[in-house]
Protein backbone atom coordinates (compact mmCIF):
# COMPACT_ATOMS: atom_id res chain seq x y z
CA UNK A 1 0.00 0.00 0.00
CA UNK A 2 1.53 3.31 -1.11
CA UNK A 3 1.58 6.36 1.14
CA UNK A 4 -0.82 9.13 0.18
CA UNK A 5 0.69 12.00 -1.75
CA UNK A 6 1.28 15.09 0.38
CA UNK A 7 -1.29 17.81 -0.05
CA UNK A 8 -0.47 21.47 -0.68
CA UNK A 9 -1.60 22.27 2.86
CA UNK A 10 0.62 19.66 4.48
CA UNK A 11 3.59 20.77 2.38
CA UNK A 12 3.05 24.36 3.51
CA UNK A 13 2.91 23.24 7.15
CA UNK A 14 6.16 21.31 6.77
CA UNK A 15 7.84 24.38 5.31
CA UNK A 16 6.62 26.60 8.12
CA UNK A 17 7.81 24.17 10.78
CA UNK A 18 11.17 23.80 9.05
CA UNK A 19 11.56 27.57 8.73
CA UNK A 20 10.83 28.09 12.42
CA UNK A 21 13.25 25.30 13.29
CA UNK A 22 16.00 26.89 11.18
CA UNK A 23 15.57 30.31 12.80
CA UNK A 24 15.49 28.61 16.20
CA UNK A 25 18.66 26.65 15.44
CA UNK A 26 20.37 29.92 14.60
CA UNK A 27 19.27 31.47 17.87
CA UNK A 28 20.40 28.36 19.73
CA UNK A 29 23.86 28.55 18.15
CA UNK A 30 24.25 32.18 19.22
CA UNK A 31 23.97 31.08 22.87
CA UNK A 32 27.35 29.38 22.53
CA UNK A 33 28.86 32.85 22.22
CA UNK A 34 29.19 35.41 24.98
CA UNK A 35 27.41 36.56 27.04
CA UNK A 36 25.73 33.15 27.55
CA UNK A 37 28.86 31.12 26.59
CA UNK A 38 27.10 27.74 26.61
CA UNK A 39 29.69 26.25 24.25
CA UNK A 40 27.98 22.83 23.63
CA UNK A 41 25.22 24.72 21.82
CA UNK A 42 27.66 25.55 19.02
CA UNK A 43 27.80 21.83 18.22
CA UNK A 44 24.07 21.28 18.73
CA UNK A 45 22.97 24.35 16.78
CA UNK A 46 25.25 23.79 13.80
CA UNK A 47 24.34 20.08 13.74
CA UNK A 48 20.64 21.02 13.58
CA UNK A 49 21.43 23.46 10.81
CA UNK A 50 23.25 20.84 8.73
CA UNK A 51 20.47 18.31 9.32
CA UNK A 52 17.69 20.73 8.37
CA UNK A 53 19.51 21.78 5.20
CA UNK A 54 20.16 18.19 4.10
CA UNK A 55 16.74 16.80 4.96
CA UNK A 56 14.02 16.30 2.39
CA UNK A 57 15.78 17.72 -0.67
CA UNK A 58 14.78 16.16 -4.01
CA UNK A 59 17.27 13.58 -5.27
CA UNK A 60 17.15 15.01 -8.77
CA UNK A 61 18.03 18.60 -7.84
CA UNK A 62 21.25 20.37 -6.96
CA UNK A 63 19.45 21.91 -3.99
CA UNK A 64 21.28 25.23 -4.29
CA UNK A 65 18.20 27.43 -4.05
CA UNK A 66 16.80 25.47 -1.12
CA UNK A 67 20.18 25.50 0.58
CA UNK A 68 20.44 29.26 0.16
CA UNK A 69 16.96 29.83 1.56
CA UNK A 70 17.42 27.47 4.50
CA UNK A 71 20.84 28.87 5.29
CA UNK A 72 19.47 32.41 5.22
CA UNK A 73 16.71 31.53 7.69
CA UNK A 74 19.29 30.01 10.03
CA UNK A 75 21.42 33.13 9.57
CA UNK A 76 18.55 35.45 10.48
CA UNK A 77 18.08 33.72 13.83
CA UNK A 78 21.82 33.44 14.41
CA UNK A 79 22.86 36.98 13.52
CA UNK A 80 19.88 38.72 15.13
CA UNK A 81 20.78 37.20 18.48
CA UNK A 82 24.53 37.58 17.98
CA UNK A 83 25.03 41.11 16.62
CA UNK A 84 21.67 42.74 17.28
CA UNK A 85 23.47 45.02 19.76
CA UNK A 86 24.53 47.23 16.86
CA UNK A 87 20.97 48.61 16.88
CA UNK A 88 22.06 51.06 19.62
CA UNK A 89 23.49 53.06 16.71
CA UNK A 90 20.06 53.07 15.08
CA UNK A 91 17.48 50.34 14.56
CA UNK A 92 17.94 50.47 10.80
CA UNK A 93 21.68 49.81 11.16
CA UNK A 94 20.89 46.67 13.14
CA UNK A 95 18.42 45.48 10.49
CA UNK A 96 20.83 46.09 7.62
CA UNK A 97 23.73 44.35 9.38
CA UNK A 98 21.65 41.27 10.23
CA UNK A 99 20.28 41.01 6.68
CA UNK A 100 23.79 41.23 5.24
CA UNK A 101 25.44 38.88 7.73
CA UNK A 102 22.74 36.22 7.31
CA UNK A 103 23.85 35.96 3.69
CA UNK A 104 27.03 34.20 4.79
CA UNK A 105 25.01 31.40 6.35
CA UNK A 106 23.05 31.23 3.09
CA UNK A 107 26.34 30.48 1.32
CA UNK A 108 27.03 27.71 3.84
CA UNK A 109 23.54 26.30 3.28
CA UNK A 110 24.11 26.18 -0.47
CA UNK A 111 27.42 24.37 0.04
CA UNK A 112 25.89 21.81 2.41
CA UNK A 113 23.00 21.13 0.04
CA UNK A 114 25.25 20.82 -3.00
CA UNK A 115 27.60 18.28 -1.39
CA UNK A 116 24.97 16.35 0.58
CA UNK A 117 25.23 13.15 -1.50
CA UNK A 118 28.98 12.77 -1.07
CA UNK A 119 30.24 10.15 1.38
CA UNK A 120 32.61 12.86 2.61
CA UNK A 121 29.86 15.41 3.12
CA UNK A 122 30.86 16.23 6.77
CA UNK A 123 34.22 17.55 5.53
CA UNK A 124 32.57 19.55 2.74
CA UNK A 125 29.92 20.94 5.12
CA UNK A 126 32.57 22.06 7.62
CA UNK A 127 34.58 23.58 4.78
CA UNK A 128 31.46 25.42 3.60
CA UNK A 129 31.15 27.00 7.06
CA UNK A 130 34.84 27.94 6.93
CA UNK A 131 34.30 29.48 3.51
CA UNK A 132 31.55 31.69 4.95
CA UNK A 133 33.90 32.80 7.76
CA UNK A 134 36.61 33.51 5.18
CA UNK A 135 34.26 35.71 3.16
CA UNK A 136 32.84 37.48 6.21
CA UNK A 137 36.35 38.54 7.22
CA UNK A 138 36.78 40.40 3.93
CA UNK A 139 33.44 41.43 2.41
CA UNK A 140 31.74 43.82 2.23
CA UNK A 141 33.79 46.94 3.08
CA UNK A 142 36.51 45.07 4.93
CA UNK A 143 34.32 42.39 6.49
CA UNK A 144 33.11 41.65 10.01
CA UNK A 145 34.27 38.18 11.24
CA UNK A 146 32.22 38.17 14.43
CA UNK A 147 30.48 34.77 14.09
CA UNK A 148 33.49 32.46 13.95
CA UNK A 149 32.83 29.22 15.79
CA UNK A 150 36.31 29.33 17.31
CA UNK A 151 35.19 32.24 19.51
CA UNK A 152 33.20 29.69 21.54
CA UNK A 153 36.14 27.39 22.30
CA UNK A 154 38.04 29.09 25.15
CA UNK A 155 36.49 26.67 27.67
CA UNK A 156 36.01 23.47 25.67
CA UNK A 157 38.20 20.58 24.44
CA UNK A 158 38.58 21.84 20.88
CA UNK A 159 40.19 25.03 22.21
CA UNK A 160 43.33 22.96 22.74
CA UNK A 161 43.96 23.19 19.00
CA UNK A 162 44.05 27.00 18.96
CA UNK A 163 47.84 27.50 19.28
CA UNK A 164 48.43 24.85 16.63
CA UNK A 165 45.72 25.18 13.99
CA UNK A 166 44.62 28.81 14.48
CA UNK A 167 41.13 30.24 14.79
CA UNK A 168 40.32 29.25 11.20
CA UNK A 169 41.33 25.63 11.80
CA UNK A 170 39.41 25.36 15.06
CA UNK A 171 36.23 26.77 13.52
CA UNK A 172 36.51 24.05 10.88
CA UNK A 173 36.86 21.39 13.59
CA UNK A 174 33.79 22.64 15.48
CA UNK A 175 31.73 22.46 12.28
CA UNK A 176 33.21 19.05 11.45
CA UNK A 177 32.30 17.59 14.85
CA UNK A 178 28.77 18.99 14.42
CA UNK A 179 28.51 17.28 11.03
CA UNK A 180 29.77 13.98 12.46
CA UNK A 181 27.10 14.20 15.15
CA UNK A 182 24.52 14.44 12.36
CA UNK A 183 25.96 11.25 10.82
CA UNK A 184 25.57 9.51 14.18
CA UNK A 185 21.97 10.72 14.53
CA UNK A 186 21.00 9.72 10.97
CA UNK A 187 22.19 6.12 11.52
CA UNK A 188 22.22 5.24 7.84
CA UNK A 189 24.51 2.32 8.57
CA UNK A 190 26.27 0.77 11.54
CA UNK A 191 29.65 1.41 9.92
CA UNK A 192 28.79 5.08 9.48
CA UNK A 193 27.79 5.44 13.12
CA UNK A 194 30.99 3.74 14.32
CA UNK A 195 33.25 5.86 12.10
CA UNK A 196 31.49 9.12 12.96
CA UNK A 197 31.56 8.36 16.68
CA UNK A 198 35.24 7.47 16.49
CA UNK A 199 35.89 10.72 14.66
CA UNK A 200 34.15 12.80 17.34
CA UNK A 201 35.96 11.03 20.18
CA UNK A 202 39.36 11.31 18.45
CA UNK A 203 39.05 15.00 17.58
CA UNK A 204 37.71 15.97 20.99
CA UNK A 205 40.15 13.76 22.89
CA UNK A 206 43.20 15.08 21.08
CA UNK A 207 42.03 18.64 21.62
CA UNK A 208 41.60 18.01 25.34
CA UNK A 209 45.09 16.52 25.47
CA UNK A 210 46.64 19.54 23.75
CA UNK A 211 45.48 21.76 26.62
CA UNK A 212 48.07 19.99 28.77
CA UNK A 213 51.01 20.80 26.46
CA UNK A 214 53.27 23.17 28.42
CA UNK A 215 54.14 26.62 27.14
CA UNK A 216 57.52 26.92 25.40
CA UNK A 217 60.35 28.16 27.60
CA UNK A 218 60.46 31.63 26.07
CA UNK A 219 59.57 33.70 29.12
CA UNK A 220 61.62 36.85 29.71
CA UNK A 221 61.61 39.64 32.27
CA UNK A 222 58.36 40.83 33.77
CA UNK A 223 56.62 44.11 33.00
CA UNK A 224 54.19 45.89 35.30
CA UNK A 225 51.38 47.36 33.20
CA UNK A 226 49.32 50.05 34.88
CA UNK A 227 45.84 49.68 33.36
CA UNK A 228 43.46 52.65 33.54
CA UNK A 229 39.72 52.41 32.82
CA UNK A 230 38.37 55.92 33.14
CA UNK A 231 34.71 55.09 32.48
CA UNK A 232 32.38 56.85 30.05
CA UNK A 233 28.67 57.42 30.35
CA UNK A 234 27.25 54.90 27.90
CA UNK A 235 23.68 56.19 28.11
CA UNK A 236 24.42 58.56 25.26
CA UNK A 237 24.50 55.64 22.81
CA UNK A 238 26.37 56.56 19.66
CA UNK A 239 27.25 59.92 21.24
CA UNK A 240 29.01 58.33 24.22
CA UNK A 241 32.41 59.70 23.20
CA UNK A 242 31.07 63.18 22.49
CA UNK A 243 31.65 64.86 25.85
CA UNK A 244 34.64 67.05 25.03
CA UNK A 245 37.61 66.39 27.33
CA UNK A 246 35.49 64.58 29.93
CA UNK A 247 36.93 61.26 28.80
CA UNK A 248 40.49 62.52 29.23
CA UNK A 249 39.59 63.98 32.62
CA UNK A 250 38.27 60.59 33.72
CA UNK A 251 41.47 58.84 32.72
CA UNK A 252 43.57 61.48 34.42
CA UNK A 253 41.58 60.87 37.63
CA UNK A 254 42.10 57.11 37.48
CA UNK A 255 45.80 57.59 36.73
CA UNK A 256 46.02 59.49 40.02
CA UNK A 257 44.34 56.53 41.72
CA UNK A 258 46.68 54.07 39.98
CA UNK A 259 49.81 55.88 41.17
CA UNK A 260 48.45 56.48 44.66
CA UNK A 261 47.94 52.74 45.07
CA UNK A 262 51.45 52.04 43.75
CA UNK A 263 53.18 54.65 45.92
CA UNK A 264 51.44 53.43 49.05
CA UNK A 265 52.44 49.85 48.37
CA UNK A 266 48.96 48.51 47.60
CA UNK A 267 49.93 47.65 44.02
CA UNK A 268 53.25 47.17 42.19
CA UNK A 269 54.84 50.25 40.68
CA UNK A 270 53.94 50.19 36.97
CA UNK A 271 56.60 50.11 34.27
CA UNK A 272 54.26 52.09 32.03
CA UNK A 273 50.61 53.08 31.98
CA UNK A 274 48.01 51.83 29.47
CA UNK A 275 45.04 54.00 28.52
CA UNK A 276 42.29 52.64 26.22
CA UNK A 277 41.17 53.55 22.73
CA UNK A 278 39.80 57.12 22.48
CA UNK A 279 40.89 57.94 26.03
CA UNK A 280 41.62 61.38 24.61
CA UNK A 281 38.64 62.23 22.43
CA UNK A 282 40.37 65.40 21.20
CA UNK A 283 43.84 65.14 19.65
CA UNK A 284 46.29 66.23 22.37
CA UNK A 285 48.99 66.90 19.78
CA UNK A 286 46.81 69.67 18.32
CA UNK A 287 44.68 70.86 21.24
CA UNK A 288 46.47 72.76 24.02
CA UNK A 289 43.85 72.14 26.71
CA UNK A 290 43.81 68.38 26.12
CA UNK A 291 47.60 68.37 25.97
CA UNK A 292 47.65 70.03 29.40
CA UNK A 293 45.53 67.19 30.83
CA UNK A 294 47.86 64.62 29.30
CA UNK A 295 50.82 66.54 30.68
CA UNK A 296 49.31 66.38 34.17
CA UNK A 297 48.89 62.62 33.84
CA UNK A 298 52.49 62.20 32.66
CA UNK A 299 53.88 64.25 35.54
CA UNK A 300 51.82 62.34 38.10
CA UNK A 301 52.71 58.95 36.65
CA UNK A 302 56.35 59.89 35.97
CA UNK A 303 56.49 57.11 33.41
CA UNK A 304 55.33 56.63 29.81
CA UNK A 305 51.65 56.27 28.88
CA UNK A 306 50.43 54.32 25.88
CA UNK A 307 47.23 56.23 25.20
CA UNK A 308 44.47 55.90 22.65
CA UNK A 309 43.85 59.16 20.83
CA UNK A 310 41.51 60.41 18.13
CA UNK A 311 44.30 61.80 15.95
CA UNK A 312 43.70 64.62 13.50
CA UNK A 313 44.75 64.03 9.89
CA UNK A 314 46.65 62.92 7.91
CA UNK A 315 44.66 65.18 5.57
CA UNK A 316 41.97 67.85 5.95
CA UNK A 317 38.70 66.42 7.29
CA UNK A 318 40.39 63.13 8.19
CA UNK A 319 41.22 61.34 11.43
CA UNK A 320 42.91 58.20 12.70
CA UNK A 321 42.30 55.97 15.71
CA UNK A 322 45.76 55.78 17.20
CA UNK A 323 47.79 54.20 19.99
CA UNK A 324 50.44 56.76 20.96
CA UNK A 325 53.45 56.19 23.22
CA UNK A 326 54.11 59.36 25.22
CA UNK A 327 57.16 59.59 27.47
CA UNK A 328 57.26 62.32 30.16
CA UNK A 329 60.88 63.14 29.21
CA UNK A 330 61.22 62.14 25.55
CA UNK A 331 57.76 63.23 24.42
CA UNK A 332 55.74 61.51 21.69
CA UNK A 333 57.33 58.30 20.43
CA UNK A 334 56.07 55.11 18.78
CA UNK A 335 52.65 55.19 17.16
CA UNK A 336 50.16 52.67 15.81
CA UNK A 337 47.22 53.68 13.63
CA UNK A 338 44.26 51.29 13.65
CA UNK A 339 44.07 49.32 10.41
CA UNK A 340 40.61 47.68 10.57
CA UNK A 341 38.19 50.58 10.78
CA UNK A 342 34.47 50.19 11.45
CA UNK A 343 32.40 51.20 8.40
CA UNK A 344 29.73 53.78 9.23
CA UNK A 345 31.32 54.10 12.67
CA UNK A 346 34.79 55.40 11.90
CA UNK A 347 34.45 56.11 8.20
CA UNK A 348 31.81 56.23 5.46
CA UNK A 349 32.36 53.93 2.46
CA UNK A 350 31.57 55.72 -0.81
CA UNK A 351 31.31 58.90 1.24
CA UNK A 352 30.71 61.31 -1.66
CA UNK A 353 27.84 59.15 -2.92
CA UNK A 354 26.16 58.19 0.36
CA UNK A 355 26.46 61.36 2.41
CA UNK A 356 24.06 63.44 0.26
CA UNK A 357 21.55 60.56 0.28
CA UNK A 358 21.81 59.82 4.04
CA UNK A 359 22.50 63.05 5.95
CA UNK A 360 22.35 61.10 9.24
CA UNK A 361 25.82 59.82 8.34
CA UNK A 362 27.16 63.26 9.27
CA UNK A 363 27.27 61.85 12.82
CA UNK A 364 30.25 59.72 11.79
CA UNK A 365 32.33 62.91 11.74
CA UNK A 366 35.70 63.19 10.05
CA UNK A 367 36.60 60.43 7.63
CA UNK A 368 38.68 57.73 9.31
CA UNK A 369 41.86 56.70 7.52
CA UNK A 370 43.29 53.22 8.20
CA UNK A 371 46.89 52.72 9.21
CA UNK A 372 49.29 50.78 7.02
CA UNK A 373 51.79 49.33 9.51
CA UNK A 374 51.44 46.48 12.02
CA UNK A 375 50.80 47.29 15.67
CA UNK A 376 54.42 46.70 16.70
CA UNK A 377 55.79 49.41 19.00
CA UNK A 378 59.49 49.37 19.90
CA UNK A 379 59.82 51.48 23.04
CA UNK A 380 62.34 52.19 25.78
CA UNK A 381 61.59 52.32 29.49
CA UNK A 382 64.38 53.31 31.90
CA UNK A 383 66.97 52.22 29.37
CA UNK A 384 65.24 48.90 28.77
CA UNK A 385 64.21 48.02 25.21
CA UNK A 386 60.74 46.55 24.90
CA UNK A 387 58.52 45.63 21.94
CA UNK A 388 54.78 45.98 22.48
CA UNK A 389 52.01 44.58 20.29
CA UNK A 390 48.99 46.88 20.05
CA UNK A 391 45.55 45.72 18.88
CA UNK A 392 42.68 48.20 18.91
CA UNK A 393 39.11 47.08 19.67
CA UNK A 394 37.35 45.22 16.81
CA UNK A 395 40.73 44.41 15.24
CA UNK A 396 40.84 41.40 17.55
CA UNK A 397 38.60 39.58 15.08
CA UNK A 398 40.99 40.03 12.12
CA UNK A 399 43.67 37.34 11.88
CA UNK A 400 46.40 39.16 9.99
CA UNK A 401 46.26 42.22 12.22
CA UNK A 402 46.64 40.11 15.35
CA UNK A 403 49.29 37.76 13.97
CA UNK A 404 51.41 40.67 12.73
CA UNK A 405 52.06 41.78 16.30
CA UNK A 406 53.90 38.63 17.43
CA UNK A 407 55.40 37.96 14.01
CA UNK A 408 56.83 41.47 14.24
CA UNK A 409 58.53 40.70 17.54
CA UNK A 410 56.00 41.88 20.13
CA UNK A 411 56.91 40.57 23.58
CA UNK A 412 53.61 41.56 25.15
CA UNK A 413 50.17 42.00 23.56
CA UNK A 414 47.99 44.92 24.62
CA UNK A 415 44.38 45.63 23.65
CA UNK A 416 43.01 49.17 23.67
CA UNK A 417 39.24 49.38 23.29
CA UNK A 418 36.28 51.70 23.57
CA UNK A 419 33.04 49.83 24.30
CA UNK A 420 31.15 52.71 25.87
CA UNK A 421 28.59 52.90 23.08
CA UNK A 422 27.59 49.28 23.70
CA UNK A 423 27.35 49.36 27.49
CA UNK A 424 24.67 46.94 28.68
CA UNK A 425 24.67 44.89 25.45
CA UNK A 426 26.42 41.63 24.61
CA UNK A 427 29.18 43.29 22.59
CA UNK A 428 31.72 43.99 25.39
CA UNK A 429 31.47 40.42 26.67
CA UNK A 430 31.77 39.00 23.16
CA UNK A 431 34.90 41.03 22.54
CA UNK A 432 36.44 39.94 25.84
CA UNK A 433 35.74 36.31 24.89
CA UNK A 434 37.49 36.86 21.55
CA UNK A 435 40.45 38.29 23.48
CA UNK A 436 40.65 35.10 25.56
CA UNK A 437 40.74 33.01 22.38
CA UNK A 438 43.52 35.18 20.94
CA UNK A 439 45.58 34.79 24.13
CA UNK A 440 45.35 31.00 23.77
CA UNK A 441 46.11 31.11 20.06
CA UNK A 442 49.16 33.40 20.45
CA UNK A 443 50.33 31.75 23.69
CA UNK A 444 50.75 35.23 25.08
CA UNK A 445 49.58 37.14 28.11
CA UNK A 446 47.17 39.88 27.07
CA UNK A 447 46.38 43.05 29.00
CA UNK A 448 43.15 44.85 28.06
CA UNK A 449 42.26 48.48 28.74
CA UNK A 450 38.78 49.73 27.81
CA UNK A 451 37.02 52.99 28.46
CA UNK A 452 34.28 51.40 30.54
CA UNK A 453 33.74 47.65 30.13
CA UNK A 454 35.76 44.56 31.02
CA UNK A 455 39.39 45.57 31.16
CA UNK A 456 41.68 42.93 32.58
CA UNK A 457 44.52 40.44 32.37
CA UNK A 458 44.41 37.08 30.57
CA UNK A 459 47.05 34.35 30.66
CA UNK A 460 48.21 32.20 27.68
CA UNK A 461 45.71 29.48 28.58
CA UNK A 462 42.86 31.94 28.25
CA UNK A 463 42.29 32.12 31.99
CA UNK A 464 40.99 35.44 33.25
CA UNK A 465 43.36 36.56 35.99
CA UNK A 466 41.42 39.75 36.61
CA UNK A 467 38.55 41.61 34.99
CA UNK A 468 36.86 44.89 35.85
CA UNK A 469 33.16 45.52 36.16
CA UNK A 470 31.10 47.11 33.42
CA UNK A 471 30.34 50.83 33.45
CA UNK A 472 32.82 51.58 36.24
CA UNK A 473 36.12 53.36 36.67
CA UNK A 474 39.09 51.17 37.60
CA UNK A 475 42.87 51.20 38.00
CA UNK A 476 44.99 48.06 38.25
CA UNK A 477 48.64 47.08 37.88
CA UNK A 478 49.30 43.72 36.23
CA UNK A 479 52.75 42.13 36.42
CA UNK A 480 53.17 39.93 33.35
CA UNK A 481 56.14 38.20 31.68
CA UNK A 482 57.41 39.12 28.26
CA UNK A 483 57.71 36.33 25.65
CA UNK A 484 59.59 35.87 22.41
CA UNK A 485 58.11 32.72 20.88
CA UNK A 486 55.65 32.70 17.99
CA UNK A 487 52.95 30.01 18.05
CA UNK A 488 52.42 27.73 15.07
CA UNK A 489 48.94 29.23 14.69
CA UNK A 490 50.35 32.74 14.26
CA UNK A 491 52.79 31.43 11.65
CA UNK A 492 50.36 29.41 9.52
CA UNK A 493 46.92 30.76 10.46
CA UNK A 494 46.51 32.86 7.32
CA UNK A 495 47.44 29.88 5.14
CA UNK A 496 44.96 27.66 7.01
CA UNK A 497 42.22 30.21 6.36
CA UNK A 498 42.96 30.35 2.63
CA UNK A 499 43.42 26.59 2.45
CA UNK A 500 40.00 25.87 3.94
CA UNK A 501 38.39 28.36 1.57
CA UNK A 502 40.09 26.59 -1.32
CA UNK A 503 38.95 23.20 0.03
CA UNK A 504 35.34 24.43 0.10
CA UNK A 505 35.64 25.79 -3.42
CA UNK A 506 37.00 22.48 -4.71
CA UNK A 507 34.31 20.48 -2.90
CA UNK A 508 31.42 22.59 -4.16
CA UNK A 509 32.88 22.79 -7.67
CA UNK A 510 33.38 19.03 -7.84
CA UNK A 511 29.86 18.39 -6.60
CA UNK A 512 28.40 20.91 -9.04
CA UNK A 513 30.15 19.36 -12.03
CA UNK A 514 29.30 15.82 -10.97
CA UNK A 515 25.64 16.56 -10.30
CA UNK A 516 25.20 18.43 -13.56
CA UNK A 517 26.72 15.54 -15.46
CA UNK A 518 24.20 13.24 -13.81
CA UNK A 519 21.38 15.51 -14.99
CA UNK A 520 20.45 17.19 -11.71
CA UNK A 521 18.56 20.48 -11.93
CA UNK A 522 19.25 23.61 -9.88
CA UNK A 523 15.80 23.55 -8.30
CA UNK A 524 15.05 22.22 -4.90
Amino acid sequence: MTAPAPTRSSTRQVRIVRSVALVGAGGLTSLAFAPAQWWPLALVGVALFFRLVRHDLPQSSLGIRSGLARGYLFGLGFQTALVGWVSVLGWWIGVVLVLVMAGFQAVTGAGVALTRRSRWWPIWAAAAWSFAEFCAARFPVGGFPWFRLAWTTADQPLGGYLPWLSVAGVSFLVALVAALLVMVAERDSRRQVVLATAGVVTVAGLGAGLWAVPLPNDEGDTVAVGMVQGNVDGTAGSQAMGYARSVTNNHLSETITLMARARTGLDPMPTFVLWPENSTDIDPTHDAETAALVGDALRIADRPILMGIAARGPGPGQRQTTGLWWDPEQGVGARYDKRNLVPFGEYIPLRDLLLPLLPILEQVGSQGVPGTRPGVLPVNVDGRALVLGDVICFELAYDGTVYDTVRGGAQLVLVQSNNATYTGTGQPRQQFQITRVRAIELRREVVVATTSSFSGSIDPKGRVLDVTDEATAAARTYTVPTRTGVSLAARIGTWVDWGLAALATVGMGWALVGRRRSGATPAG
